[in-house]
């Protein structure tokens, strides 16, 4: 399951640094990170026979009744813990999910991201992705109170988190996760992190640490980080912006044509693996946009998308397509607006990957560019052109993912299902649930 060169790096480091602990990490299928430490003397055994644990206390997993499950570390996840203390250390390593008699759980979404990944490698691609994830900065973790009245990329003394963004992306550095830029969001109180473009599942491992080290960071400076896509009413809401592109296998930009070939530099394949994407989304969006306060951020304010469009400038477009830098193909890439920081990365890369490149198996032509004069049509004028409307509730959401067929092609019956599940049942607590909204305009009247 890995080299043996890898293993042997990570136990002679985990020597020479005395590490003391390492915390095996993997995600349920919500995306909640899960870790459990083991000492040093058991991490040979691990890469070999993998470390016992109880999935069924692990949500999505397995019932009581098969709840038996082996974590195997990735040697190439190896890292430092950079705030822990360094006489002792601790390090981290990412897992995937096996079965007792050692094959791949299927209930595991970093394993369901690497079929995915590894299907697309058998057909000539790498998948390429580079996330930027938009979140908020709070005094506590119980009320949304702003710390700041800054904007975006603002500098002044008003951006009270401007050397905690500093910090946060020092310590993700010395994790080997490169940050392209951290920046003053929109909103009062909001930030983002860029990170840099990886190959897909490391990009997916990279959002997971990003996120925890983003909530530790602050924490340890008395504040709290918050990924809630729509924390505050009349500010904008986060979103987890994924930059994806697919390279050959000599990291050669496939998305990537003349400007006299195509306006926004997009090969046939690049055009192929956007009209996959807008035709899935409606699809996938329950992975993407997974909880109620997903869909208050899709409150039309110019700069969220609301139905499967793309443009260049167009910041209303589901995919946007980013003008790349002269001489620099490498850069070509497609930009997803849609999902926020609560998805499941894993399965989130999973799905949208999947869209794409079955849009360059069946060979779907792109649709017209969204203009601006797109966005002042009808739901009922832009159905008569052919493009659909995204979910506008989480209801809506696990309607169209239950119905798709490819969806659970994708993901696989244990994880389709228990979305499924899970979701439709969140929906329900949501609708028989009475608010401080309803009390406020209807408890004194009638």
């Amino acid at each position: 399951m890995s080299s043996k060169n890898d293993v042997d790096f990570v136990l002679r480091t985990v020597e020479e640094r005395n590490i003391r602990f390492v915390r095996l990490w993997f995600t349920d299928v919500l995306g909640n990170l899960k870790s459990f430490a083991i000492s040093p003397e058991e991490l040979e055994e691990a890469f070999e026979e993998g470390i016992g644990f109880d999935g069924s206390s692990v949500d999505g997993f397995a019932s009581l009744e098969e709840s038996d499950m082996l974590a195997f570390p990735d040697p190439d996840t190896f890292a430092l813990l950079p705030w822990r203390p360094t006489e002792s250390g601790v390090a981290r390593v990412f897992c995937d999910v096996y079965t007792p008699s050692r094959e791949p759980f299927e209930g595991d979404p970093r394993r369901c991201l690497l079929n995915v990944f590894d299907q697309a490698q058998e057909r000539g691609f790498v998948p390429n992705v580079g996330p930027k994830i938009e979140y908020f900065y709070f005094d506590n973790d119980r009320n949304p109170v702003p710390l700041d009245n800054a904007g975006y990329f603002d500098l002044t003394p008003m951006d009270t988190a401007n050397d905690l963004r500093r910090q946060t992306s020092l310590m993700l550095e010395k994790m080997s996760i490169p940050v392209q830029y951290s920046y003053h969001a929109a909103g009062p109180s909001q930030n983002g992190v860029e990170l840099r473009f990886s190959e897909a599942v490391s990009c997916a491992d990279n959002i997971m640490t990003a996120r925890l080290v983003i909530k530790q960071e602050a924490s340890s400076q008395g504040m709290y980080a918050s990924f809630m896509p729509k924390p505050i009413t009349t500010a904008p809401g986060s979103a987890m912006f994924l930059y994806e592109s697919l390279l050959d296998h000599d990291g050669e930009n496939l998305f990537w044509a003349p400007k006299d070939y195509h306006e926004a530099h997009l090969s046939d394949l690049g055009q192929h693996y956007v009209a996959g994407i807008l035709a899935h989304a409606p699809e996938f969006t329950l992975v993407t946009n997974p909880t109620v306060n997903s869909y208050k951020r899709f409150i039309s304010t110019g700069e969220v998308p609301n139905h499967a469009t793309w443009g260049r400038k167009n910041r209303s477009a589901l995919v946007r397509i980013p003008t790349h830098k002269p001489g620099k193909h490498i850069s070509t890439r497609v930009e997803l607006r849609s999902p926020d920081p609560t998805a499941n990365p894993y399965l989130a890369l999973a799905v949208t990957i999947a869209a794409g490149l079955k849009g360059i198996e069946d060979g779907l032509p792109l649709p017209a560019e969204a203009t601006c004069d797109t966005f002042n049509l009808s739901d009922g004028e832009l159905a008569s052109q052919g493009i659909e409307r995204l979910p506008r509730t989480l209801g809506e959401a696990v309607d169209c993912f239950e119905a798709s067929s490819f969806m659970r092609e994708v993901l696989g019956d244990h994880i389709f299902d228990y979305l499924v599940h899970e979701k439709r049942q969140e929906w329900y607590e949501y609708c028989t649930a009475v608010t401080d909204w309803e009390r406020i305009h209807y408890y004194g009247g009638y």
